[in-house]
């Protein structure tokens, strides 16, 4: 399906609030499955037994910047197009419900699992519960509980859902018009800051506080900056008969699925050599740090780029084959209940930490997580939406942020 509208000379300009972009629902279950890859590689001890390989599979972590780039470009879209047509935005209440609804649900009940279920957390105490159930523990300690790492993530996504409104006041204002060049603007500063507080803010934080401030949002925006960027431009080019180059140029290399994914691939054989820092849980130093951060933005961009832009032919039909797109729909519990299922897995089968088995474990945990994610979606992702959308005024046409391909998140998101 073309995600572009057509424009008719003399007529008023043809933007489309809530477009569908089934490509994207596939792409959320390559980020969930990424990550589901990446840490069961890092049990098994696949990271130190494969050399290059090895060290390839620990940047499958990559799965996190298409979430972060996927949340940038879908929720900012409905802003940019409600600018574009002169209208307000969405009231902000309206707005954070439903993202508490699409996102924290599951978030509880993979918290309550981790917390009684895996026996390195037995003993957690009454504030280890509530900062895991409020989702502050990454600003409380460096160190997650086990089977709840992983969220580090989702704490980014909720501070991006926070912080947003405020980015889309200052970029278009309230009800337009849309002014791509302040859009710019906004970004430029959004990647200085990232830049900054990885290179050096981050740094001189982390002696300051008892979290992580290394995996706060500041360090990511650049990520979620380049799926603001993809919207603006899908926007511009629905807006206007002669947009600028840069949208074009955009459009046009997303119309090139191949070319897109084969740099991307390339890109991230290049993350996986030393200049990104190294495969396992050492510390980077900033300038690794922040090369792998960039290097993740590109490949995230390239791999996301096509399921905005390309129009009919084999890639979208693939991406768009309805199975596919069902692991998109429950690509969010996947992300969230992978790792309960992962130490699942390991004490049923024996397996030591790092003693080899890992397409074993890779195989029970992907088959274990589809089960958990599917009665977790049908169970309590669909009727926590539904009641989110029973909450809309009667008649209201849906915004693009209500979309079943929305996580992030996620985040991881999404």
């Amino acid at each position: 399906m073309s995600t572009e509208a057509e424009q008719v000379p003399g007529a008023e300009p043809a933007v489309q609030l809530a477009p569908l972009f089934p490509v994207l629902d596939t792409l959320r279950a390559v980020g969930a499955l990424a990550v589901l890859t990446t840490h069961t590689a890092f049990q098994s001890g696949d990271y130190l037994g494969h050399g290059y390989l090895g060290t390839l599979l620990s940047r499958l972590d990559i799965g996190v910047a298409i979430f972060f780039v996927l949340s940038g470009f879908l929720l900012s879209r409905s802003y940019l197009a409600r600018a574009a047509l002169r209208r307000p935005p969405q009231p902000v209440g309206r707005y954070a419900l439903k993202r508490l609804l699409r996102i924290y649900p599951v978030y509880a009940v993979t918290v309550v699992l981790a917390l009684l279920l895996i026996p390195e957390n037995d003993g957690a105490s009454a504030g280890d519960w509530l900062r895991s159930l409020l989702l502050l523990d990454t600003y409380a300690s460096a160190r997650l509980p086990q089977g709840l790492t992983q969220m580090w993530s989702l704490g980014v996504e909720v501070a991006f859902y926070a912080l947003l409104p405020l980015l889309m006041l200052v970029a278009v204002g309230r009800g337009g018009p849309l002014r791509p060049l302040r859009v710019v603007g906004l970004l430029m500063l959004l990647t200085a800051v990232s830049a900054a507080w990885v290179l050096d803010i981050g740094h001189r934080m982390d002696e300051l506080v008892a979290g992580a401030p290394l995996t706060w949002l500041p360090a990511f925006l650049t990520w979620f900056s380049v799926g603001i960027g993809f919207a603006l431009a899908h926007v511009v080019l629905q807006q206007r008969p002669g947009p600028p180059r840069a949208a074009l140029a955009l459009r046009d290399l997303g119309r090139m699925p191949g070319a897109c994914w084969a740099m991307a691939l390339g890109l991230l054989l290049v993350a996986a050599t030393p200049v990104a820092g190294p495969a396992l849980l050492f510390v980077s130093t900033p300038s690794e740090a922040l090369t792998k951060n960039l290097l993740y933005a590109f490949v995230a961009g390239l791999l996301v780029l096509p399921g905005v832009f390309a129009g009919p032919g084999a890639f979208s039909q693939v991406l768009s084959w309805p199975p596919l797109r069902h692991l998109g729909h429950i690509s969010y519990s996947i992300f969230c209940l992978h790792l309960p299922v992962l130490h699942l897995v390991m004490g049923l089968t024996g397996y030591p930490l790092f003693g080899g088995h890992g397409f074993t474990i890779w195989l029970l945990t992907v088959l274990g997580s589809l089960v958990a994610a599917e009665l977790a979606y049908r169970l309590v992702e669909r009727p926590a939406m539904r009641f989110a959308h029973r909450r809309e005024p009667p008649g209201r046409a849906p915004a693009l942020e209500d979309a079943p391909m929305t996580h992030a998140t996620t985040a991881t998101t999404r």
